[in-house]
């Protein structure tokens, strides 16, 4: 079964996270499916504009934490970096269309995205500092997006916040009254999308990206190189022990 699919409406690609049983974790199989994907959109020159959405109460928990304990994270890392690259290369918008929850790595996909909508009620969290690990490669993409001491907030403490809060930060474009007013909030978007001409949303997108996409050349590897460094530390592997286990970590008091 696939893990992400892909349909076309028009000038609109769809591509959704399809991996509900683990709440659309970042696996490697994800990754790598989600790629093609992108891959396959880019060089399509019919579309306009493409929604990147998911099956399940969650658009993406962030880390396969399996795989990250079974020492699989070295070139996970590197993936998510890539996809992040995609996605903020990519020649045309796309628009994040959240129903449901993020945590850590799906929150650098949210920032990777040119648009993002989700209810006001969605819980969002930067949660890799509960498990011993620092959200490195996702900064790339958010903390260009975010209010500074929003960023410090929510980086520094893991703690949850709602959709609401997600878009007076800059993490949503906006933030819409439960499911149906966030499809609703989705479609006004890509009203405007649909209005627009391929090349002028391609060349507008390079102008609005030109500094993201050079914050993540210039920076990549190294945050590739700490999170993976994170990842094999022992306590990393205490917090992710904890979090498989239903348990505070050692460190919490």
């Amino acid at each position: 079964m696939p893990l992400v699919t892909r349909t076309h409406d028009a000038a609109i690609a769809t591509v959704t996270l399809d991996s509900p049983a683990n709440r659309n974790a970042l696996s490697a199989a994800l990754m790598d499916e989600l790629d093609a994907h992108l891959a396959a959109v880019a060089a399509d020159a019919s579309v306009r504009a493409v929604v990147l959405t998911h099956t399940g109460p969650t658009f993406c928990a962030g880390a396969d934490l399996k795989e990250a304990a079974a020492g699989g994270m070295e070139r996970g890392t590197q993936r998510l970096l890539d996809l992040l690259a995609a996605i903020i290369e990519l020649p045309v918008p796309v628009l994040a269309h959240l129903r449901g929850n993020a945590r850590a790595g799906g929150l650098g996909l949210v920032g990777a995205c040119d648009l993002a909508v989700a209810p006001a009620s969605t819980s969002f969290a930067f949660s890799e500092v509960r498990l011993g690990l620092a959200p490195a490669i996702i900064s790339l993409s958010t903390l260009p997006r975010l209010d500074p001491r929003a960023a410090g907030r929510y980086f520094l403490t893991g703690e949850e916040f709602d959709g609401t809060e997600a878009a007076r930060i800059g993490l949503l474009t906006l933030a819409g009254d439960g499911v149906e007013g966030t499809d609703t909030a989705a479609e006004h978007l890509l009203a405007g999308l649909r209005l627009a001409s391929r090349q002028g949303l391609v060349e507008t997108k390079k102008l609005l990206n030109a500094a993201l996409a050079e914050r993540v050349a210039t920076d990549g590897a190294a945050t590739v190189r700490l999170s993976a460094k994170l990842f094999a530390s022992e306590e990393a592997a205490e917090g992710m022990r904890a979090r498989r286990e239903h348990r505070p970590p050692r460190w919490a008091d």
